[in-house]
């Protein structure tokens, strides 16, 4: 889960309008733009398609485009996600800390 879930344009609180980037958006750019995973190493490590990736990639650029331009707040929620509770260990997720062995 993002640390922070909305960013605002300093100056500009008085605008309606906003853009809301998923939680798979979310990740996808976290993975694809900080962390340097291709689009395919990106898909894998989320169980989806190629294809869903570059998909989602798109519309989340997209949407930070929009709030860079357009100067609304950017909220992040939502989405079609499964994060790992930690608690089972039949369910070895490989990818959290607690389960990375």
């Amino acid at each position: 889960m993002p640390l922070v879930d909305k960013f605002v344009p300093f100056g500009n609180n008085i605008r309606s309008n906003s853009v809301i980037m998923t939680i798979d958006e979310y990740e996808t750019i976290r993975l694809i733009d900080k962390e340097g995973f291709s689009q395919e190493e990106c898909s894998k490590y989320m169980n989806v398609a190629r294809t869903t990736i570059q998909n989602v990639y798109n519309s989340a650029r997209k949407k930070i485009a929009e709030s860079l331009v357009l100067g609304v707040t950017l909220y992040i929620n939502g989405g079609d996600y499964t994060l790992c509770n930690k608690k089972e260990y039949h369910s070895l997720c490989g990818k959290c800390r607690e389960h990375n062995i």
